[in-house]
């Protein structure tokens, strides 16, 4: 079986907008594009690398396909490049004829039923990049495996964020975490099962307690 993985750089109010770049998305008058440039280090470098070294699939959605697409492969000596541009890139698209990228394939009408088909196949984990719409598409669908986080020091305020919500509760249990030395958290989780909930509360509830819950709206 395959998994569905992402690795998604996030603000530390969730916002991923356009991480990149001004120009990479500025839909909705986003201002910051381009937020995670001055944190980059070593740290993070190899994170990145570790990430994509291993066998994958990327998987994207039709927005960051066509960021990618004007992007990687007019790259040059670059080995992210080289990978991108190897690797299967599926797509969720209205427009599968315009996929003009090598190794693209759309995901036909229905996306969900097709993952759900791709992740009972044999053959390499499908690796989330960008695609903020198509994650709250797999995340209302229970879909996503592991989440790697790449938390950065800073409030953007507004865009467009990793959970919406449409996500279905879920318990995640962490794999690995570090800190770059510009703050930027690191962090993996893979699914952890049901959410468990208990209780702090005394056994026995005091009066006051007792009238606050009638006062409940």
């Amino acid at each position: 079986m395959r998994k569905i993985t992402t690795a998604t750089f996030v603000s530390l109010d969730g916002v991923m907008q356009a991480p990149g770049g001004p120009q990479e998305d500025p839909v909705g008058g986003f201002e910051f594009g381009g937020w995670t440039f001055h944190y980059w280090d070593d740290v993070g470098g190899a994170f990145i690398g570790e990430t994509f070294a291993k066998p994958f699939a990327l998987l994207l959605g039709r927005k960051t396909y066509d960021i990618f697409a004007a992007h990687w492969p007019y790259q040059k000596d670059d080995p992210i490049a080289d990978r991108f541009n190897a690797v299967t890139k599926y797509v969720a698209t209205h427009r599968p004829d315009t996929l003009s990228w090598q190794n693209s394939q759309s995901l036909g009408d229905d996306v969900v039923a097709t993952l759900r088909q791709l992740k009972q196949e044999d053959g390499p984990d499908l690796l989330i990049q960008g695609s903020s719409e198509l994650i709250q598409t797999l995340l209302a669908n229970d879909l996503i495996d592991e989440i790697s986080l790449l938390t950065f020091p800073l409030v953007l305020g507004k865009g467009k964020r990793l959970f919406g919500s449409g996500a279905i509760p879920a318990a995640f249990k962490l794999n690995r975490s570090q800190a770059s030395t510009t703050g930027v958290i690191i962090a993996s989780y893979e699914r952890g099962g049901e959410i468990k909930t208990g209780s702090f509360a005394q056994q026995q509830p005091s009066e006051a307690e007792i009238e606050r819950r009638k006062n409940w709206k």
